[in-house]
């Protein structure tokens, strides 16, 4: 089978999401003028090592934001974000912070989820989250198409949960492992590692 996104695909499902395969899900908490947000995004990646970076991709918007989501108009407020890594242990609280709510809803409160100031930010984070990474934004860049963008970070602050340090490695297999997008409705739970050295 062969198509053209332009063209579509003829199947029940869009199968692009499912071929870019497992994506970390970052878990972006926010705030700006009109309160505090967390949202999870499956374009999320880390991107460079010194000084660590990170970035994430809003796709679409809301009617009640200026051509966005709440993520991005509260970071380019702010221009700070905090991405609190998804763990098996968490996944129903990630899956009900991606709840459609109004601008100036908490999902922090809608959802029950637990939360803690960030400490080189002003900003909230998931308390229980098996990492989290605190962040200033670099640079926010317009994707091709229509509310499309990428948005860039360095990391300011680390956190990491206790229990998800290992032989002095972190290792969020406590926490149900690193959960992660697959398309569709599906999501897996990253519990099986192995190792492999690289060529010299």
């Amino acid at each position: 089978m062969f198509y053209r996104p332009e063209a579509g695909h003829g199947l029940p499902h869009n199968p692009f999401n499912a071929i870019v395969a497992p994506r970390p899900i970052g878990w972006i908490s926010t705030r700006g003028t009109q309160g505090d947000n967390l949202a999870p995004y499956s374009f999320f990646n880390a991107v460079a090592y010194v000084p660590p970076q990170v970035m994430f991709a809003s796709t679409g918007k809301k009617g009640d934001r200026q051509g966005t989501k709440d993520s991005v108009a509260q970071i380019i407020e702010t221009g700070v974000f905090c991405v609190n890594i998804a763990t098996g242990d968490l996944r129903n609280a990630v899956n009900a912070s991606s709840a459609p709510l109004p601008a100036g809803s908490s999902e922090f409160e809608v959802a029950g989820i637990e939360s803690t100031p960030c400490t080189t930010i002003d900003c909230l984070r998931v308390a229980g989250a098996a990492a989290a990474l605190e962040c200033r934004m670099t640079q926010i860049v317009p994707l091709a198409g229509e509310a499309n963008f990428a948005v860039f970070g360095a990391v300011t602050g680390v956190h990491l949960r206790d229990d998800c340090v290992v032989d002095g490695r972190f290792d969020p297999r406590a926490a149900g492992g690193w959960i992660a997008r697959l398309g569709y409705k599906d999501y897996a739970a990253v519990q099986d590692l192995f190792e492999m050295d690289r060529p010299t």
